[in-house]
């Protein structure tokens, strides 16, 4: 044999044996065996580099670094998906379906378990794998195919024949339980900092700049879906698809049924339900789709979230553990919140060594003592929560907990005010911008990209700057100098430098944007707008009272307490004085004023939800240019609502109170726009 017939039959043999293990997980020869021929297909390649192809299974253990991840436009969008938690939103679901598709009888979905991993999109044309992508916000990812080629569950080349010119397939990248335990005992062994859970240490490693530390990371893939095919002539089903997709070579969860109208829904989540634990990966659910690809089509979208879709998710996961101590966290507001500490334990995929307590009034609600064992509660990404307390398990040496008089961070007195709600007496430090626990915060609030914008200045440069007592208050920032930065962590004068110019670029922003980098409680973006068109300067607001604060549009009582105490604290004042001192920031006061004669003269406006295409702030300026009015609240004085993709209580109290809720492309339509809006 030829040394070119010897390559061409050593890739097409590792590569056989890397589907019979990666994929239908049955292992033909050992890992030694693997090994020789691997290390054969290398030596040969190496004496004939003439030969080397980009297919090749010894291309897939990563190049050289990456100088940066190359944005990725999808072709078509990479939607995500509404949320049903109980039976009765699934069956709503099944009506909106057959009802849109006015079918009589029952409608065939296609069902699949919800990997709980990292989005991501592979395009391949004629049968060779070109590009791989992060989902990123949906419309725009990046562009990860050195490191995706590194997985040995991915096809570099489709098997079999038969395949469109191009086709984009859609799937999850994770890591098995098995494997992830692996590695946090090789993290262990090193004394390196183990990874919190599997999603997340896929996704760590999904978005290395180094594709060899990608390929030393156990990720496997498994496709669910297409995105953009070339041609005609396709299979009619989703499942039929998955079916062929599986044929070429690719990874599709053996679990994947085709059921029948909601009751086939419904014992198909009951069966996956009860087969979780056993399931060697992680899943948080499982998804729903209309298996016809024409009904799909008919049945359309509604803002990111396809209508012939919807994701059934698990209740939220409980454990049992030990609640060893409470303490306090301090926040950029001053707000006192209790922590439990608790003995670690995995919940919701995550280890959970705290959960929060929320206040005071909570804890004696539920009489959590220091000592308890506890229920504790996480789901999805939601900060673990402390649900009950197991009395029967209380031990004697319990002690109930008390809220300190006293900021632990910096020994300022604690004060209590009734919360936004007039529900519960939240505890605030008030040590304002003297503690050092709120002066990090705030500072990385005032200098947030919504606020004064100032690039580079990020937490751990904050930390820095405030652990060296270099910077106290946000007018610290304006005298800094090389000088100062020089021996900071990752200071070089480089960076030094473009910090500089960034602050300096910073001196003159808008009233608002300035009014919302004070960080003042319970002001927003849209309140610090209306406050800086009601009242046009700094002085002005400075020294309005109550009554005339009440005037600007979502200003209430609470809201206009919480201002004048912000600007009645003589240190606020005296730090508001260092900022707009000669040589420092001057806020401009030429706001301008929302045009008489735009299109949404007049209307309020709140919008709410993750629109398609559009940021909010992108929405919202181009709102205000037309006239309208920004809220953060819906009242009887709303006039529109734009929903997008989860959007919560906000639309809720618009339906109640009747107020008009509209999408994006209604909101493009009002605006009588064409021009291409920004992406997300």
């Amino acid at each position: 044999m030829s040394s070119g017939d010897r390559l061409d039959s050593l890739r097409e043999v590792i590569e056989q044996h890397n589907y019979q293990y990666y994929v239908l997980d049955a292992p033909q020869i050992s890992d030694a065996e693997y090994d020789r021929l691997f290390a054969e297909l290398q030596a040969l390649e190496a004496e004939h580099p003439e030969r080397l192809r980009a297919d090749s299974p010894t291309q897939r253990v990563g190049g050289a670094p990456l100088p940066q991840f190359v944005p990725v436009a999808h072709a078509t969008p990479m939607l995500s998906l509404s949320n049903a938690f109980a039976d009765d939103e699934v069956a709503a679901f099944d009506h909106r379906v057959r009802e849109g598709l006015a079918a009589e009888g029952e409608i065939a979905y296609s069902a699949e378990p919800k990997f709980d991993g990292l989005a991501v999109s592979l395009t391949y044309e004629m049968g060779v794998l070109r590009r791989g992508a992060t989902r990123g916000d949906g419309t725009t990812g990046e562009d990860v195919t050195a490191n995706l080629r590194t997985l040995r569950s991915i096809p570099l080349r489709l098997r079999g024949s038969g395949w469109p010119a191009s086709i984009e397939v859609r799937g999850e990248v994770l890591i098995w339980r098995s494997d992830f335990a692996r590695l946090n005992e090789r993290q262990r062994e090193k004394g390196e900092k183990e990874f919190v859970n599997p999603r997340n240490a896929a996704a760590g490693a999904l978005r290395q700049l180094d594709p060899r530390i990608t390929a030393t990371r156990p990720l496997r893939f498994f496709a669910y879906g297409l995105g953009a095919i070339d041609g005609a002539g396709w299979p009619s089903s989703h499942s039929a698809w998955l079916d062929r997709l599986a044929g070429w070579g690719l990874p599709v969860a053996g679990e994947r049924r085709r059921v029948s109208g909601l009751a086939g829904l419904l014992a198909y989540y009951q069966e996956i339900g009860g087969r979780r634990a056993s399931l060697p990966y992680d899943i948080d659910g499982v998804v729903y789709k209309v298996d016809d690809l024409a009904a799909q089509a008919r049945l359309g979208f509604v803002s990111r979230a396809p209508r012939f879709a919807i994701a059934h998710k698990f209740p939220a996961e409980e454990a049992v553990t030990e609640l060893l101590e409470i303490s306090i966290q301090v926040g950029r507001t001053g707000a006192l919140t209790p922590v439990a500490r608790l003995q670690p334990v995995f919940v919701g995929g995550v280890t959970v060594t705290s959960a929060t307590l929320h206040n005071e009034d909570e804890i004696r609600r539920k009489d959590v003592r220091i000592g308890d064992v506890v229920v504790v509660r996480r789901a999805g990404d939601v900060i673990p929560e402390v649900v009950r307390v197991l009395l029967d398990q209380r031990p004697a040496t319990a002690r109930a907990f008390v809220m300190p008089q006293r900021c632990p961070v910096c020994a300022s007195s604690v004060v209590r005010s009734v919360d936004e709600k007039g529900a519960a007496a939240v505890a605030r430090c008030s040590g304002g911008l003297f503690c050092p626990a709120q002066r990090k915060q705030a500072l990385l609030h005032f200098a947030s990209r919504r606020a004064m914008d100032i690039e580079g200045l990020g937490d751990r440069l904050v930390e820095q700057l405030v652990d060296h007592d270099i910077v106290r208050t946000p007018a610290d920032l304006y005298r800094l100098g090389l000088l100062a930065l020089a021996h900071l962590e990752r200071m070089a004068d480089k960076s030094a430098n473009n910090l500089l110019a960034a602050i300096e670029k910073s001196k003159r922003p808008t009233l608002a944007r300035f009014i919302y980098a004070l960080g003042i409680r319970n002001v927003g973006e849209a309140t610090a707008r209306e406050l800086a068109r009601q009242f046009g300067s700094l002085d002005r607001l400075l020294a309005a009272d109550e009554a005339q604060l009440m005037q600007v549009p979502d200003v209430g009582p609470t809201v206009a307490q919480c201002i004048r105490q912000f600007f009645s604290e003589p240190h606020n004042l005296e730090v508001i004085a260092q900022l707009c001192a000669p040589g420092g920031v001057v806020p401009q006061e030429s706001d301008a004023a929302a045009p008489a004669d735009g299109v949404l003269a007049g209307k309020v406006v709140v919008l709410t939800g993750t629109l398609p295409s559009l940021t909010r702030e992108a929405a919202g300026q181009m709102i205000i240019a037309a006239g309208g009015k920004l809220s953060a609240s819906v009242s009887k004085k709303t006039d529109y609502v734009v929903a997008g993709a989860e959007a919560g209580s906000k639309l809720e109290k618009a339906r109640q109170l009747g107020v008009e809720v509209i999408d994006q492309g209604r909101l493009l339509a009002l605006l009588d726009t064409t021009r291409e809006q920004p992406a997300r």
